[in-house]
């Protein structure tokens, strides 16, 4: 878990519509809100630009962030965000307070590694696809991982990688694995390469059955 995401935000007493918009348009800040935990929700505000500069960096959306409030701090996730449908605004962010004895749930990407190298690319010329690029875990607050590894290097054409086969750190379970058997879903396999040109066989095949249609037509039209 990396301690290294620090917000600052103010409380609010005003809420509505009205308000969101006036913190957006005239003062850059982005209206939100925390809740979760044995404390009531909190409407909060924050400076615009150092939350857009956070988003960056993939590991921030599952990571715990020191959320200082007024001055005071909370742990917290980051659990929901809304962006303007085409400018490059944050309009609202929603934080999920966290208890580091208590265990929370989080989507956490997947990062693909050794895929050139693999024994299916490599050696084989098949080709990679992701069926998934995040998984949802339950772990401590103090066993988040930033991401986890899936590692292709063993892997051959036709070959499926299913969560079961991912190395999990230690104290961190899926949870679609906790549902059952039916739930270990594929999430990237080695495919063959698919032919760049016809064989010389599928081609003159290809030209015996133009002829056979152009006599056929031929023999249209004479009738």
């Amino acid at each position: 878990m990396s301690d290294a995401y620090v917000l600052e935000a103010t409380s609010r007493a005003d809420a509505g519509k009205g308000a969101s918009r006036r913190l957006r348009r005239l003062e850059n800040k982005v209206p939100g809100i925390v809740y979760g935990g044995k404390s009531d929700p909190v409407s909060i505000s924050m400076d615009h630009d150092p939350l857009w500069h956070q988003l960056e960096n993939e590991a921030f959306f599952s990571s715990i962030i020191q959320l200082k409030i007024d001055g005071k701090g909370e742990d917290v996730l980051l659990k929901d965000l809304q962006r303007h449908p085409a400018k490059n605004i944050i309009m609202h962010a929603d934080f999920l307070r966290v208890d580091k004895n208590q265990a929370i749930v989080v989507q956490v990407p997947l990062h693909f590694i050794n895929e050139d190298s693999s024994v299916g690319v490599k050696m084989q010329g098949g080709r990679v696809a992701h069926q998934a690029n995040e998984i949802e875990i339950r772990c401590l607050p103090g066993d988040l991982p930033e991401y986890i590894e899936v590692d292709m290097a063993e892997v051959e054409v036709g070959q499926v990688i299913h969560l079961s086969d991912v190395t999990l750190p230690d104290g961190v379970v899926s949870v679609a694995l906790g549902l059952g058997e039916e739930h270990d879903l594929a999430i990237a396999n080695i495919s063959a390469p698919k032919a760049e040109t016809e064989t010389d066989d599928d081609a003159a095949a290809s030209d015996d059955d133009d002829a056979a249609a152009d006599a056929g037509d031929d023999a249209e039209s004479k009738d």
